[in-house]
């Protein structure tokens, strides 16, 4: 219930502190390349059910179509502003919706699309019994997964066998000692990793 509270003070104020910002960054979105301002993705959440994931739309049109993982600062499918708001995490902004709506919090397991979450084994469903959130452990230990993904010969591969289980573990860590100071902790760890 605290949890819930929090969640829905900070998005909503979160959300009209940074009303210029998101009002900016809309106009840059819509006077770069043709489009909607926002991209909406399907993810899977609490109780294993599907919900749209708001962000800014940081890629060209049609671009998810040609695969589901992107590839550091060389992928030619991100937009030139999209990879300075990928850098400093400006297109996770919109998530603040998801968390005010109740879709998300602000600290919980990085929601997955249906296609990795295929991948869990029985006992990793557990991760799926609370809430998706806009951070967590792993969100911060794999602050470069596009550049680790650049250097893989197989990006599937290596995401599925190398990235996902760690990102399982971490999850599973998190679960398992979740508190509202583990979730301050690992806001202002976010907010560190993101500043450094």
């Amino acid at each position: 219930m605290l949890k819930r509270l929090f969640d829905i003070v900070f998005s909503l104020l979160g959300i009209i502190l940074s009303l210029p910002l998101l009002l900016l960054i809309a106009l840059i979105l819509k006077l770069e390349s043709k489009g909607p301002i926002f991209y909406k993705q399907t993810r899977v959440g609490k109780g294993n059910s599907d919900f749209k994931i708001f962000k800014f739309r940081t890629m060209f049109i049609g671009s998810d179509k040609k695969g589901l993982l992107t590839v550091g600062d060389k992928d030619p499918r991100v937009t030139k502003t999209g990879f300075f708001l990928r850098k400093y995490k400006l297109d996770e902004l919109p998530q603040l919706i998801n968390v005010f709506l109740g879709s998300m919090s602000f600290v919980g397991p990085r929601p997955e699309v249906r296609h990795y979450v295929n991948y869990y084994s029985v006992d990793d469903m557990e991760i799926l019994s609370v809430k998706p959130g806009i951070t967590d452990y792993a969100s911060i230990a794999f602050r470069d997964e596009a550049e680790l993904l650049k250097t893989a010969k197989n990006m599937e591969s290596f995401y599925i066998n190398t990235i996902l289980p760690q990102k399982i573990a971490l999850n599973k860590k998190y679960i398992n000692s979740a508190s509202l100071l583990v979730d301050f902790k690992i806001i202002i760890k976010t907010i560190q990793t993101i500043m450094g």
